[in-house]
C-alpha cells in the first residue's frame, strides 16, 4: 500500500496595508457613464470583499498607493521593471513571513523539497533559491518552482508534494504560494478590468506535507480544461506590468462544467455533493463561490471558509486556496473533503482530503 501524504498544517501572512477601499474610491470616478457607474456600485456592495492587502507602501503622506507620493501616483503606471524590483524585494519578505507563522504550529528542521508558487512576478535566481537560502535550507534540498498557472498553482503546488511524499516517506515538504496581485495596477475606465481588479490583493501561504498523520490527508487529484474557455481568464505581460482579463462568462462556464458527469465524479471521488462535508473552494470571487453552490445544491454555509477567506483576504491568486485550507485545519474534522481552484484555460483543478485518523 503506496504512504498517504499529510498537509500538516499552514501559516499564512498579509502585508500590513488595507488598499481595498482606496482603489474603490480611485476606481469610480473613471467610470463616465452614470449606468455603469452604478453597476460598479452594485457589484462593490454585493463583493463580499471587505479588505484586499498590498506590500505597496504608504504614500508619503500616509495614504494608499494611488495617493500623492504613492506607488501609483495621479495615475502614473511604472514599467513593468520597476514593479518587478518590488516583487524581487517584497515576495522573499512575505513569503518569509508566512513560513515564520507554519514554524509556530510545526517543527520545520529537516527539509528535504522546496515547492514554491506564484505567478505575480519573475526574478533570476528564482524566488526558491531566495526563499531557501533566507530559511537556511540546505543547497542540496530538491527545489520546484510552479510559475505563472494562476488561481489553481496551489492545487499544482500540493498535488507535487503530495507525489514527492508518496514516492518518499521520508520526505519533508516545504510549500509556498506567494502573490503580489497589487503590483498590476491598470489604469483604465473599462468597468470589466476595474471589476476583474477589484478581486485581487497580496497574501502569503507556506504549509508542510509529510508522511506523518496529522491535518489531512491528500487523495486523489483531479484536473480539467473546460472546451472553448481559453480566453475567459488571461494574464498578458505588457511594458505596465501583467494586465488581467477577466470575463464575465467565467461563473456560468463554471457552474457548467462542473455540472458534467464525469468530472463531478472525478472531483467528487464517486459521492453526491450532500456526502461531502468539506468545501474548500478558491475564492476567486463572491459570484464563483455563487456558482459552485448553484452547480452542486451546496447548503448555505457550506463554503464558509472560502467566504471567510474573500471576505478577509480578497482573491490572493495562488495564495487563497491555501488560507482557505488553514481555516479548516482549525475547524471540525473532515471526513470527505473536496479542494477545488480554477485559472487560466478555464482550467479546473483539485484533489480529496480528509482529517487524518
Amino acid at each position: 500500500m503506496t504512504q498517504p501524504a499529510y498537509l500538516n498544517a499552514i501559516g499564512t501572512a498579509v502585508p500590513p496595508h488595507d488598499a481595498h477601499h482606496a482603489f474603490i474610491d480611485w476606481a469610480t470616478p473613471k467610470i463616465a457613464d452614470p449606468r455603469l457607474a452604478k453597476v460598479f456600485g452594485r457589484m462593490v456592495a454585493r463583493s463580499g470583499i471587505e479588505h484586499r492587502w498590498t506590500v505597496l507602501p504608504q504614500a508619503s503622506g500616509g495614504g494608499s498607493p494611488v495617493a500623492p507620493g504613492g506607488f501609483y501616483e495621479h495615475g502614473f503606471m511604472p514599467g513593468t521593471g520597476a514593479r518587478m524590483a518590488v516583487y524581487a524585494e517584497e515576495a522573499p519578505k512575505l513569503s518569509i513571513a508566512a513560513t515564520a507563522a507554519l514554524g509556530e504550529q510545526v517543527e520545520l528542521d529537516g527539509i528535504t523539497h522546496l515547492v514554491v508558487a506564484s505567478c505575480t512576478g519573475f526574478v533570476a535566481p528564482g524566488i526558491d533559491q531566495i526563499v531557501a537560502a533566507r530559511l537556511g535550507i540546505a543547497p542540496s534540498v530538491e527545489r520546484l518552482l510552479v510559475g505563472f498557472m494562476g488561481c489553481y498553482a496551489a492545487v499544482a503546488a500540493l498535488r507535487s508534494a503530495r507525489h514527492i511524499v508518496r514516492s518518499e516517506p521520508d520526505a519533508r515538504v516545504l510549500v509556498v504560494c506567494v502573490e503580489l496581485c497589487s503590483l498590476h495596477l491598470q489604469d483604465t475606465a473599462e468597468i470589466e478590468p476595474l471589476l476583474a481588479m477589484l478581486q485581487f490583493g497580496d497574501g502569503a501561504a507556506a504549509a508542510l506535507v509529510t508522511s506523518d498523520p496529522v491535518g489531512f490527508a491528500l487523495d486523489a487529484p483531479f484536473a480539467t480544461t473546460l472546451p472553448d474557455s481559453a480566453g475567459l481568464i488571461r494574464w498578458d505581460i505588457t511594458d505596465r506590468g501583467f494586465a488581467m482579463h477577466l470575463s464575465g462568462e467565467v461563473p456560468g462556464r463554471i457552474a457548467a462544467g462542473l455540472a458534467d458527469p464525469d468530472f463531478a465524479k472525478a472531483a467528487l471521488g464517486g459521492r453526491a455533493p450532500e456526502e461531502i462535508d468539506g468545501w474548500a473552494v478558491h475564492a476567486g470571487g463572491r459570484s464563483i463561490l455563487d456558482a459552485v453552490e448553484a452547480a452542486y445544491h451546496l447548503p448555505q454555509g457550506a463554503l464558509w471558509a472560502s467566504r471567510e477567506t474573500l471576505a478577509d483576504n480578497g482573491n490572493m491568486s495562488s495564495a487563497t486556496l491555501m488560507f482557505t485550507l488553514a481555516k479548516m485545519l482549525g475547524s471540525r474534522p473532515v471526513e470527505h473533503g473536496v479542494a477545488l481552484a480554477f485559472g487560466p484555460g478555464l482550467a479546473a483543478e483539485g484533489f480529496g482530503f480528509r482529517s487524518a485518523a
